[in-house]
């Protein structure tokens, strides 16, 4: 891992004696990391793949650190260890960041400690270079019931560098209408023979379904997509079958599929798969205990990766097509949901699985969870109805990689 410091000296200091001035804090950083120290007068010779940080050397910096602003990393990352009133420059810088309602941190003072924090912003980047560039496939439009998980397209561009792709319904329908059941034959037969049992679903049933995956994954191939979220119920209007099945093979397979059209959680699903490498299951909250903290999340499709075993049935709502009725392995959870037109909001909150439930009527997979911070943020300050369980604790790596960005925590 190499650290590129771009260094801001005062006029008085020869460059050369940098490395010298500061050897003590720059030895032992080499026992963890490659340095190279760059002139802040050569930023240009850096590139959005480079890890940087802003290495304040001495005093007398901050108008040079003015000047240069716009080209420096976002956050802002100081680090200094005090020499030549280096620690004075960067309160200054900091607090002029702040006063413009910028985000930084002074890296200072114990060498564990830097490293440590030098780490997650170095988790924190790569996960934001993993999102970079990425197209996200937005197929028949958001379900009319989601007024509140519109996304500015534009904004969201220029904050997070993904772009969404609307794709009409009727991509999926016209190429559906051009595979053969003999195409899909074998492998939903490979699907059924590994599930637990096989309820309400059809052999027909199935068959209807794998159409319907096979066409999307079409398109996430022509199109280039790394996600997906589809107006489900869409389809059963105009092919009589869900997506339920199709978007628990895509994300088997690594292209992220979330349900109802639903923009802030597709994007959410793109932020867990980059910061943990873990695919979320996406669900609605549908009971909530404050006495117990607990709170059961349900919905008709799961990754059967996530799963211990599955059970295919019928869509919940519809009683057609074919759903996942998931059983996922107790233990740590963490609940996510990044929100707002410019993904500029989150929640965040570790737990533990409790049980899978088996309530009659509600979505097919259900899982009750014990939360850790407050249950009732999801009464007075939700972020939306879909949340995003991820099973593993990644409280901290998520929290710090969405407050890198500028993002607020709901509470």
């Amino acid at each position: 891992m190499t650290i590129h410091l771009i260094t801001f000296s005062s006029a008085l200091q020869k460059q050369t004696s940098i490395y010298k001035m500061h050897e003590v804090l720059l030895s032992e950083l080499e026992k963890f990391y490659t340095i190279e120290i760059v002139d802040y007068k050569d930023l240009y010779t850096l590139t959005e793949d480079d890890f940087k940080l802003v290495f304040i050397a001495t005093g007398g910096t901050e108008k040079y650190f003015v000047r240069n602003f716009e080209f420096l990393p976002q956050p802002v990352i100081l680090l200094t260890n005090g020499m030549q009133n280096s620690l004075s420059a960067s309160l200054e810088i900091s607090y002029w960041l702040q006063c413009k309602g910028l985000k930084s941190e002074i890296l200072h003072g114990d060498i564990k400690t830097i490293v440590h924090r030098i780490q997650i912003h170095y988790n924190n980047f790569e996960a934001q270079k993993a999102i970079r560039g990425k197209r996200i496939g937005v197929i028949g439009t958001p379900c009319s019931w989601l007024i509140a998980s519109s996304v500015d397209y534009l904004l969201t561009k220029r904050r997070w560098g993904i772009e969404f792709l609307n794709i009409p319904i009727e991509n999926v329908t016209n190429r559906y209408e051009l595979i053969s059941d003999d195409e899909v034959g074998e492998q939903a037969a490979i699907i059924a023979g590994k599930a637990l049992a096989c309820r309400e679903a059809t052999p027909e049933d199935m068959i209807k379904a794998m159409r319907v995956y096979k066409a999307i994954k079409q398109i996430c191939e022509k199109e280039k997509l790394v996600a997906i979220t589809l107006n489900c119920y869409k389809l059963i209007n105009l092919l009589g079958t869900t997506g339920c099945l199709a978007l628990s093979l895509l994300n088997d397979e690594g292209i992220l599929a979330g349900c109802e059209g639903d923009l802030q959680s597709i994007f959410t699903f793109l932020a867990i798969k980059a910061v943990t490498g873990n695919t979320p299951f996406m669900a609605n909250p549908i009971q909530i205990n404050l006495k117990n903290n607990e709170i059961v999340f349900a919905h008709c499709s799961v990754s059967t990766k996530l799963t211990e075993q599955y059970i295919l049935r019928s869509h919940f709502e519809s009683n057609t097509g074919v759903s996942i009725q998931g059983i996922l392995p107790t233990g740590d959870i963490t609940i996510v949901k990044c929100g707002g037109e410019c993904l500029d909001e989150y929640f965040v909150s570790s737990g533990r699985l409790l049980e899978n439930t088996n309530y009659v009527n509600v979505c097919r997979t259900q899982i009750r969870v014990k939360l850790d911070n407050p249950a009732d943020y999801f009464l007075r300050n939700p972020i939306g109805n879909h949340h995003m369980v991820v099973l593993g604790n990644y409280e901290k790596q998520l929290d710090a990689f969405f407050a890198s960005n500028n993002c607020k925590r709901a509470e």
